[in-house]
């Protein structure tokens, strides 16, 4: 049963969506996992898709897979890159991963046009602006 399972609490372990670069024509943006945990994270498996309403039509994006590997404490990981027309839909990344031999697992939800300047901030261990979900939560 689904409530005998042992509730296993994501902690330190953010996806951000980070600015590259920019020029007055293009913004670069890169997703991000960032591992600010003193452990090792193996076997790491992140899914992405985007989904929502974009002109009155209703959107899904494909559902892209990466698997990570194992990544070092404190250490950021490239996901992907990810297009700014995407912005406008709910982006859904879902994590999992072990360390030892206990499986974590956890959604981060970007919302529809939460990615904009006025929501960017340092993102650690990348040194660059962006849009973090996680962290201390």
């Amino acid at each position: 049963m689904k409530k005998d399972l042992p509730v296993n609490i994501v902690e330190d372990i953010s996806i951000a969506v980070v600015l590259e670069s920019s020029t007055p024509e293009v913004k670069n943006w890169t997703v991000y996992l960032v591992n600010e945990k003193n452990e090792l994270l193996t076997n790491v498996l992140v899914s992405s898709k985007g989904y929502g309403i974009k002109d009155g039509r209703e959107v899904k994006t494909t559902t892209l897979r990466h698997f990570l590997g194992d990544i070092q404490p404190n250490k950021a990981v490239q996901i992907e890159a990810i297009d700014e027309q995407v912005f406008g839909l709910t982006n859904e990344y879902w994590l999992s991963y072990y360390i030892g031999n206990t499986i974590y697992d956890k959604k981060y939800i970007f919302l529809p046009e939460s990615i904009v300047d006025e929501n960017l901030s340092k993102v650690p261990l990348v040194n660059k602006p962006g849009v973090i979900i996680g962290g201390n939560n």
